[in-house]
Order: structure tokens, then C-alpha cells, then sequence
């Protein structure tokens, strides 16, 4: 989204980069989100009611199951699908109990914001190992966005039963743990009262589908549940949502295929003279002196990279998505560094 001082409060809107820098959309290569390049295939055709017909529970219900086979959801869980985890994020602060929020950060800005606008504004850990005596809400992603830092599961159930102590609950999005191995929290979750959320649309490259879960306990997740309309989900993000996520091989393959890209991603940046200290297999996470100048350099050469503005050092990369995307990134990387 734009903003006036130049920052964008998300990637993968390329609005603000038009408006500043001119050209058509198919001109941009767009490496500012972790959304993976290679979309998982939608090119069988979808049943006809998909479109025509109201979605039937029965669907909802094969989709769910799906993805509590896929993220290891155990039984005692619920699980409940909005159109994208912004929405359920929209909806905690007024379901979780009252007092305290902190948040690990720095995060995804829409973690403060939605707390921010319900009046608990969140205050910020530098360690989640050091939580607040009088926190009742902890909110961190994991893997995090934009540096990669991960949790130990150990640790995460350490936190989350002192807050089940205190009546309170941790709140973990694991937006790109489906790209990191033994990351999810929840195939670990016993009694604790822990919220979960997963994102559908960065690792299977379908972000505009609009898909998302949370999962925890069931009285929680049945009142967000509650919340949402009927028919809140399309009859296409139903169907290729559970044929996406009970398709392993396409998971095991991609996995190892964005694994490939990012090791390629990270020589490309390194031998550029970018320090790339941070990231998942769907980011990297570099660092240089002048991250603004370099980001507005690839601009006028239309490829489009996060900067921020809490950390003027930092610029994320998203993958190319091609050796050709590559190339050009790199003959760019080359160029703008004159430009600085």
C-alpha cells in the first residue's frame, strides 16, 4: 500500500511503484512479497457448481479436512478457513481476553494494527525469552517476517503455558512455515491455549485465491468461527484449495525446488555486495548502507524490492522466478550499484 513519506506498509502492490516510476504492470519484475513465483497449477477445470452454486458445507468440510492433514492439526484442535489470515487477524482482538498484549517484533505491521485500532496497543519485545510479568496476549510470527528468526518449539510451549496460566494466550502466525521444516508449532500442542494461523497463498503461490486457516482451541476458534459470514469462502478457493493441499508430491518437489532458488538468490546478492543475513526459502534478507538508495535505483530499472522504514539498512528480496528474472536482477544489481 502507499504511503506519502515513500514507504509501503505491505509488498506486492505495485501501485506506488507505477506512480513513481512509470511503466505498465508486465513491465515490473515485483520481488517486494515472500510469495512463491511458481503458483501451484490450477489448470484442471473445476467442478461447474464451483462457480454457479452457492459453496455447500460438504466442500468446506473437504477442505478443512485437507488442511488439518497437511499443517498436523491434532483432533482436539478446531480448525476454522476465512478468505485470508488478514481477516481472522482482524478478528482476535475482540474474542481473546482482556489485558496486556505484547508482540515480537519487528513483524508484519498488521499485528499492531489491529490490536492498535481496538485501543490495546501492543507493546514491542525485543525477546520473546523475557516476556512481560503482566502479558496476557503474546503475538509473534514464526518463521518471522522479514529476518527469518525462528522459535524453538520447546520455547514456544514454554510461553505459551505461562500465558495459559495467566488466562491469557500466544498467538503464532506461521505464514511461511510451510517452507520450513520442523518450524509448526502445531503438531506440539497439547492443552495449552495457543491460536495458530496458516496462510495458504505465499507457498502455494495463489495469494489472489484468498484462503487462510486458524486453529487452536475450540471454544476460541469456534467464536471466530461464529463471526464469519455464510458463504464467506468462493466455491474455487474451496475446491483448489483441498486439491492443492492434499497434493504432497507438488509440496515435496516445490519445497525442494524454492530451496534451489534461494541458495541461487543468495550467490546473485553476495557477489552484488549485499550481506545476506536473514530469510526463509521464499525471502532473503540483505543489508547495506544505503537500502533506499538501492531500492529506488532497481525501481527506475522497474524491479520493485521491500524496504523499511524502522530498519534503513535492511531491503528484502523475494524469488525471481526464473533464470532469466534472475539475470536480470543480477545485470541490474550491477548497474544501480553505479547509481549510489
Amino acid at each position: 500500500m502507499p504511503r506519502k513519506d515513500g514507504f509501503m506498509e505491505h509488498g506486492g502492490d505495485l501501485t506506488l511503484a507505477m506512480e513513481r516510476f512509470g511503466g505498465a504492470r508486465e513491465d515490473w519484475l515485483d520481488l517486494s512479497t515472500g510469495i512463491n513465483p511458481y503458483g501451484y497449477p490450477v489448470n484442471e477445470p473445476l467442478s461447474p457448481h464451483a462457480w454457479t452454486a452457492l459453496p455447500e458445507k460438504a466442500t468446506e468440510e473437504r477442505l478443512l479436512a485437507a488442511a488439518r492433514q497437511a499443517y498436523h492439526v491434532p483432533d482436539h484442535l478446531a480448525l476454522a478457513a476465512a478468505p485470508g489470515t488478514q481477516l481472522l487477524l482482524s478478528l482476535l482482538p475482540k474474542l481473546l481476553p482482556e489485558g496486556p498484549v505484547a508482540l515480537a517484533a519487528p513483524t508484519y505491521s498488521s499485528h499492531k494494527d489491529v490490536w492498535s485500532r481496538d485501543g490495546r496497543e501492543p507493546v514491542e519485545l525485543s525477546s520473546v525469552y523475557a516476556l512481560p510479568a503482566d502479558a496476557k496476549i503474546v503475538l509473534l510470527v514464526n518463521p518471522n517476517n522479514p529476518d527469518g528468526r525462528l522459535i524453538d518449539v520447546r520455547s514456544l510451549l514454554d510461553i505459551a503455558s505461562t500465558l495459559t496460566e495467566r488466562g491469557g494466550y500466544l498467538v503464532v502466525d506461521e505464514a511461511f512455515a510451510d517452507v520450513v521444516p520442523g518450524a509448526s508449532l502445531l503438531p506440539h500442542i497439547g492443552t495449552q491455549n495457543v491460536l495458530v494461523l496458516r496462510s495458504f497463498g505465499k507457498f502455494f503461490g495463489l495469494a489472489g485465491l484468498r484462503l487462510g486457516f486458524l486453529a487452536g482451541p475450540k471454544e476460541a476458534v469456534g467464536k471466530v468461527a461464529g463471526l464469519l459470514e455464510s458463504w464467506s469462502l468462493s466455491g474455487p478457493a474451496l475446491e483448489i484449495g483441498a486439491r492443492a493441499l492434499r497434493d504432497q508430491e507438488w509440496q515435496d518437489k516445490m519445497s525442494r525446488r524454492l530451496i534451489e532458488d534461494m541458495a541461487d538468490l543468495t550467490v546473485v546478492l553476495s557477489e552484488q555486495g549485499l550481506s545476506v543475513f536473514g530469510g526463509t526459502p521464499l525471502f532473503a534478507l540483505a543489508g547495506l548502507r544505503n537500502a533506499k538508495g538501492l531500492h529506488e535505483a532497481l525501481a527506475r530499472r522497474r524491479i520493485w524490492t521491500r524496504i523499511f522504514d524502522y530498519a534503513p539498512t535492511w531491503i528484502r528480496f523475494g524469488l525471481p522466478g526464473s533464470p532469466e528474472n534472475m539475470e536480470r536482477l543480477s545485470g541490474a544489481l550491477a548497474a544501480a550499484q553505479q547509481d549510489l
